[in-house]
């Protein structure tokens, strides 16, 4: 997945769009340009205070996000390959960018992600990061839990952490099953 680390939002003079996309989870508000990805929220996401002034309401900048998205939510997708421009401290950027390699339907805690970022005794300010995350899912920081196994907080709510945690087990799972996908029984309900 491709990062940008530029600080500027967006490029000078580069418009910023806005669409909205369907989901199990409720209608997803994804925000970028033409070339970026810059957030992507749940409905009621804290800390979210909405579209930019600016921004202009457009599908098409958002096409291959929507399409990947539908993957995902379908079970036939893993991994995301859209441009991500994740704005941030450096602090930030390292944890964000070590989120992308929790792999799909596995866990880590904050204390494990601590360690991979080089700051072994630093879960409280991982755990701060990770909470202002602006790329929902795709720098999936649902995948993150407490020590003892807990969920604990999640800026689109714990509900929907829990419900992409058992929905990528779900399919972990079911592609170890002998039986054919089409057979198996999954569900999952926001």
């Amino acid at each position: 997945m491709p990062f940008d680390k530029s600080p500027c939002y967006q490029p000078m003079n580069a418009t910023t769009h806005f669409s909205y996309i369907d989901s199990p989870l409720g209608q997803l508000f994804a925000q970028g340009s033409e070339q970026f990805v810059t957030g992507l929220y749940l409905p009621d996401h804290k800390g979210w205070q909405g579209a930019d002034i600016d921004c202009q309401q457009s599908d098409a900048p958002f096409a291959a996000l929507r399409e990947q998205l539908a993957e995902y939510f379908a079970g036939e997708r893993q991994q995301f390959d859209v441009a991500l421009q994740l704005l941030g401290t450096p602090f930030q950027q390292r944890v964000w960018q070590e989120l992308v390699r929790i792999p799909f339907g596995e866990t880590i805690t904050y204390g494990e992600l601590a360690r991979r970022v080089g700051q072994p005794t630093a879960a409280r300010a991982v755990g701060h990061a990770n909470g202002r995350n602006p790329i929902s899912i795709l720098v999936p920081c649902h995948r993150v839990i407490g020590t003892s196994g807990k969920l604990t907080g999640y800026a689109g709510g714990v509900e929907r952490k829990e419900w992409l945690l058992a929905w990528e087990h779900s399919i972990v799972r079911s592609e170890s099953s002998p039986l054919p996908r089409s057979q198996q029984f999954v569900t999952a309900h926001p």
